[in-house]
């Protein structure tokens, strides 16, 4: 990064370091403010579009997205306001987009904004469908490999990454990780019952570190699927960062047998009472140590979730986001470093967290040469995988494309059984398609297409 790009940085980041300390104060009197000042520092026209649009439900004291900022702005600690969000402001969105687009022109493909990263397999618990379940638990990244993927991701522009796992609070580097690159920010994909009162204190003092805490609706269903006694250390988890000022979110995966309780009002009230500021819902698909067909929701329920999931945004204070049928807000599938790509614990570079096949190697690769590798060149070139982005996933909605692209490339399967979803299962997630893409074909419609 240039001198000039450096200044630029700083400068941003200092007048938007102020204003959110003003906004903190009074946040309703301040939002609008905020976004004239922001979009001075806009990336491009749709990022523009993007935060006028917000001023505009900014104006409102009664939309749900200026609930949200208020309620946001009562719970975070100053160390959340004044790193965490001035990374994602500036680092990520305004900086990282423009180093991300000139970098994009240099290697002659895109840049994706995100990277996921498994440091550890390794896990506390042993909940049924995990997809990480088959992984091997030896051979994992070191530290200084983990580092050296931050490090050529930031000097790409990428500066937001997810930690998955396995349970990442086991690894004791983590968060010396996201102290050393205070200048990105970090969400991680946790079971939360490694969080007490101190790790708590640690992630709001850190104020660039983000748990998404992994729930299955209520107690009966949580503890159903992880474990007795699981429901009561999330809610004591949730407890502990809400008290701490950490920003921290939920992470539900919905199931044929917990879609209901999930879409259950009660359900999302008590994720934001306990103070959850975002949520993911995740279908379960049988790519995990249980590749149970049986276990994925019907056609109707996963219908049945997207139309919740939008009727959440227009009436609940939470940011929630569902990975699969959120497909048109992204424009169709993200992975194969289109949007993002998964590192796992030994090293192996995949397409998503739930493409369990991989050509390269962070160990004896480098990002740049993993994303101009024809493996990925392959699966960006095919984008978008549906002209119907309700059908993005290459997995369950296009599955004749994973298996095309496995074979032609000879990506190797990165655990046992991961070729079950290209062998055993093509016939059932063949059928599951075509049973779900006529319900997706009218919704596209009658819903999406203008």
């Amino acid at each position: 990064m240039s001198t000039y790009d450096v200044m630029k940085k700083y400068v941003a980041s200092s007048v938007i370091d102020h204003t959110l300390s003003i906004l903190a104060k009074d946040p309703q009197r301040n939002l609008v403010t905020l976004t004239r000042i922001l979009e001075l520092f806009a990336g491009g026209e749709k990022e523009k579009q993007q935060i006028q649009m917000a001023r505009k439900a900014f104006e409102d004291p009664n939309h749900i997205w200026t609930k949200l900022a208020e309620r946001g702005f009562s719970l975070i600690s100053e160390d959340f306001r004044t790193r965490g969000l001035v990374n994602l402001f500036i680092n990520e969105a305004y900086m990282g987009q423009q180093e991300r687009n000139l970098r994009a022109k240099e290697l002659g493909t895109n840049i994706p904004s995100l990277i996921v990263i498994s440091p550890t397999m390794r896990c506390n618990m042993d909940c049924t469908g995990c997809y990480a379940g088959r992984y091997s638990k030896e051979g994992e990244i070191d530290t200084a490999t983990l580092d050296r993927i931050i490090t050529e991701g930031k000097e790409l522009g990428i500066y937001f990454y997810v930690i998955s796992g396995g349970e990442p609070f086991l690894r004791e580097d983590l968060l010396e990780i996201a102290e050393k690159h205070s200048d990105a920010v970090f969400m991680v994909y946790t079971n939360g019952t490694l969080i007490d009162e101190h790790l708590a204190r640690r992630l709001a003092e850190l104020g660039n570190m983000s748990p998404a805490i992994s729930i299955e609706g209520m107690e009966t269903e949580t503890d159903a699927r992880r474990g007795p006694g699981t429901f009561k250390a999330v809610m004591a988890a949730m407890d502990h960062l809400r008290e701490a000022g950490a920003v921290f979110g939920f992470s539900a995966t919905y199931t044929r047998n917990n879609v209901d309780a999930l879409i259950d009002e009660a359900f999302i009230d008590l994720m934001i009472e306990k103070g959850a500021m975002y949520g993911w819902f995740f279908m379960f698909i049988p790519v995990g140590k249980d590749d149970d067909m049986n276990l994925m929701c019907t056609p109707s329920q996963r219908d049945a979730m997207r139309r919740h999931v939008l009727n959440l945004r227009k009436t609940k204070p939470i940011f929630v986001v569902d990975f699969w049928n959120d497909g048109p807000m992204v424009e169709g599938c993200m992975a194969g470093g289109r949007s993002y790509l998964h590192i796992n614990a030994q090293g192996d570079i995949e397409p998503c967290v739930f493409v369990h096949f991989a050509v390269d190697n962070i160990k004896d690769t480098t990002l740049k040469e993993a994303l101009k590798s024809p493996f990925f060149m392959d699966i960006k070139a095919k984008m978008p995988l549906n002209e119907n982005h309700l059908r993005p996933c290459m997995i369950v909605d296009n599955p004749h494309i994973l298996r095309d692209i496995v074979s032609r490339h000879g990506a190797r399967p990165t655990h046992e059984n991961a070729e079950a979803v290209i062998t055993v299962l093509s016939d059932d997630l063949d059928k599951y398609a075509e049973d779900y893409g006529k319900l997706a074909e009218i919704a596209w419609k009658e819903e999406y297409v203008t």
